[in-house]
Parts: C-alpha cells; sequence; structure tokens
C-alpha cells in the first residue's frame, strides 16, 4: 500500500471530518442564540453532547427490530466469520463483530454499535452476487466504519441536524407570530435572522451528507489497508452500482445510474471511489481465497425475500 499516499487521504478526510462537525455545532449554536440568546446556545450544545455521550450509536438489538433476519452462527458462514475475526484483529477491535443475515434480495451491508459491541448485517442478494474476495472488501469496508468511530460520528452528525431542524422550526414560528405585531408597530423585522432559520434545515442536511461521504471514502482506504486487496473492494463496489437499479431497469437499461446531484448523495460517486482505491498499490496479502469454489459464496441456508418497503421508509 503506497503508506504516503495513504496517510494524505486519512489527513485531508479526518480534517473534513473535523469542519464538517464543527460547522454542525456552529449552525446549531446560532439558531440556539437566535431564538434565545447565549444561555440557550451553550444549553443546547451541552445537551446534544450529552445524549450523544450516553448513547455514541445504534444498539445492534435495533437492527433485529427493523430488519427480519437472524444472528449467524460461525458455524453457518465459517468463510465469512473467519474474514470478519482477521479483519477485527487488523483493526484493533477489542471483539469480533457478529454476522447478522437478512433475506432479501437487496444487496445491502451495514454496521451498527461499537468497538466492543458490533454487528455487521448483510443480505442474502449481496452473499449470492459477490464471491468471496468482493465480500472481505465489503466486511472490511463495515469493519472499518466500527473502527474509525463513524458510527459514532454520524449518530452524533444526525443528533445535531436533528436538533437544528427543531430550531429552526421554532424560529420560523416564531417569528410568523410576531409579524402582525411588527407590521402594525413599524418595529424592523431581523431578516437576516429570519434567513438563517429559513435555510437552516437545509444548511445542516446537505453538511450531513457530505459527514456521511466523507467517511464512507474514509472506510473505503481503511478496509483498501485492511485487506491489501483494494481491487477487490473495487469489484464489490462495481457490481453493487450495476445492481442497485430496480429490476427492470437491470433488464432495459443495465448500468444506468441514479440520476441525482452529488450533493445529496449519502456515498460518493461509485466512479470516483473506485478510481480511488485502483490508485492504491497492495501492500499486506489479501485475505480473501483466490481458490474458493462456488461454495464458498454459498449464503446460509434461509428463504430470500423480495424487496419490501416498511412505513418507517426501510426496505429490506
Amino acid at each position: 500500500m503506497d503508506q504516503e499516499r495513504l496517510q494524505a487521504h486519512r489527513w485531508v478526510n479526518g480534517l473534513q471530518s473535523a469542519l464538517l462537525v464543527a460547522t454542525l455545532a456552529a449552525l446549531l449554536g446560532l439558531l440556539a442564540w437566535i431564538i434565545g440568546g447565549g444561555l440557550l446556545a451553550v444549553l443546547a450544545l451541552a445537551m446534544v453532547t450529552g445524549l450523544f455521550l450516553a448513547n455514541p450509536a445504534a444498539s445492534p438489538r435495533l437492527v433485529t427490530l427493523l430488519y427480519p433476519g437472524r444472528l449467524l452462527d460461525p458455524s453457518d458462514a465459517p468463510q465469512q466469520y473467519a474474514l470478519v475475526r482477521e479483519l477485527a484483529r487488523r483493526a484493533g477491535l477489542p471483539a469480533v463483530p457478529q454476522l447478522y443475515y437478512i433475506p432479501s434480495s437487496v444487496m445491502n451491508a451495514f454496521a451498527t454499535g461499537g468497538r466492543d459491541d458490533a454487528l455487521v448485517a448483510v443480505s442474502d442478494g449481496l452473499l449470492r452476487r459477490l464471491d468471496l474476495r468482493e465480500q472481505a472488501g465489503v466486511l472490511a469496508h463495515e469493519i472499518s466504519h466500527v473502527a474509525n468511530g463513524d458510527l459514532a460520528v454520524m449518530a452524533f452528525a444526525d443528533l445535531v441536524s436533528r436538533v437544528a431542524g427543531v430550531f429552526g422550526l421554532l424560529g420560523q414560528i416564531l417569528f410568523l407570530l410576531s409579524l402582525p405585531t411588527a407590521l402594525l408597530t413599524g418595529v424592523d423585522m431581523p431578516w437576516l435572522a429570519l434567513l438563517i432559520l429559513l435555510a437552516a434545515p437545509t444548511v445542516s442536511a446537505l453538511v450531513q451528507l457530505a459527514l456521511s461521504r466523507n467517511r464512507e471514502y474514509e472506510a473505503d482506504l481503511a478496509a483498501a489497508e485492511l485487506t491489501g486487496d483494494p481491487a477487490g473492494l473495487a469489484a464489490a463496489l462495481d457490481k453493487l452500482e450495476r445492481y442497485q437499479g430496480r429490476y427492470w431497469e437491470q433488464i432495459f437499461m443495465p448500468g444506468r445510474g441514479v440520476p441525482e446531484p452529488s450533493l445529496l448523495r449519502t456515498h460518493p460517486d461509485t466512479a470516483d471511489r473506485v478510481r480511488r482505491l485502483m490508485a492504491l498499490v497492495p501492500r499486506r496479502p489479501r485475505l480473501a481465497a483466490d481458490h474458493a469454489g462456488p461454495a464458498a459464496r454459498r449464503p446460509p441456508p434461509a428463504e430470500p425475500l423480495p424487496p419490501r418497503w416498511r412505513p418507517p421508509g426501510l426496505w429490506y
């Protein structure tokens, strides 16, 4: 692995993340100051920080409630668990994350929990369509999120963004209530403060999305270092990109990308992620077994479910 380039990427990504989190905190403090002065600003920041320290990341148990599936035993997926154990050791995690199987044809994987109690969820579609080398890259990416503390950072950003949205809405309501009095008495309205209140929810959402994209870049680089095989993760990302469309899009318009602005994406552009990964030179021996046969890609026996939507907006 090109260590100088890797360290440069990490330094830039870390600085960007720190600036984005600071921007969210400053926006929250500004909104609270506009509404209630300096005391409310201090209280708002203290409240958010306290909530973050009390519950820095979503509990793995929450996944079992939101996504139907089951915890995998090492005997169900011995090769995948062997990868997870080695990746956790290389990442310096004190405990090996558990694997959670989601019987869905949607290709998906995500991590939740903290360093001492992490869970990596993988879908049936992902296990069936990715070979063991590509699975190693995806698992390394998710374990990197855990090792880097990304789950806690994003939970904090989400909390700040939600509180900022509440303050913005409260300020707009107060402005509308005071508008008739201001028009009758001829008092000048604080238009700059109003503009900030109107723009705050959008700004906080965009900053949160930018932070998410930044942490994805960092997790890609960390995963490449853990496996020593950036091409494996790049191949997995390419497959995920090709399969992310609807079934009819895969048939009639294969490879069609999602036409959304980059500012509104939670993940960076796949082509850019692949380019960054392929620019790295492998250093460590690869984890994935290239000689593994088709049995290495078989998921635990279960009946896959078609994609479904639930009221909270979750696809599984």
